[in-house]
């Protein structure tokens, strides 16, 4: 059976849609192909019509994800303040498979081939473009600090079993961002 060019794409962006939250939730190396497709509702070989291997969807997951976070982070922030709040949030903690792909994917995105790193670097450069916007100094080095500050306190503040510290976290993390984004110059 042959389907038109509209169909293969919606199927495609549909197990990108299915992979990105799988690899947030279970990890990279948690999420085989055959699972997977079976929870897009495909066939295993029907994957390879997609893509022509796993790191590929890796790779694909990573620049979709990160351009999906950077999406919300310009929707949602207008200054440092906002985005701030809306990454720190305890909805963003406790959605793992909506939330920043940075943040739920980066400790297996280091062991990473050089290729899928490269996609991880491309669109985090971005990120750290958005957030540099929203500084009064304009500082690179800050923004890299803030958006490093911002993925470490989310993922701490999900590592951790005991409720109370993990909203500490938070509320320390939003804290030294904010102290940090205010320590640089006024414009």
């Amino acid at each position: 059976m042959r389907y038109d060019k509209e169909h293969k794409e919606r199927t495609h962006r549909h197990v990108l849609s299915v992979a990105s939250e799988r690899f947030r939730r279970d990890g990279l190396s948690g999420v085989g192909v055959a699972s997977l497709m079976k929870d897009a509702g495909l066939t295993h070989g029907g994957f390879y019509g997609h893509f022509r291997s796993k790191q590929a969807l890796v790779e694909a997951v990573i620049s979709e994800g990160l351009e999906d976070t950077l999406h919300h982070l310009e929707t949602a922030a207008t200054d440092i303040e906002s985005l701030v709040s809306f990454y720190l949030r305890p909805a963003h903690r406790e959605n793992r498979a909506q939330g920043c792909a940075a943040a739920a994917l980066a400790a297996e995105i280091v062991r990473s081939p050089r290729r899928t790193r490269a996609a991880f670097t491309a669109k985090l450069t971005r990120i750290i473009a958005h957030i540099r916007s929203l500084l009064p100094d304009h500082s690179e080095d800050r923004a890299q600090a803030i958006f490093a500050l911002l993925v470490g306190t989310l993922q701490l503040s999900r590592a951790v079993s005991d409720p109370a510290l993990s909203d500490r976290m938070l509320d320390a993390g939003r804290e030294a961002v904010l102290a940090l984004a205010r320590s640089g110059g006024k414009g």
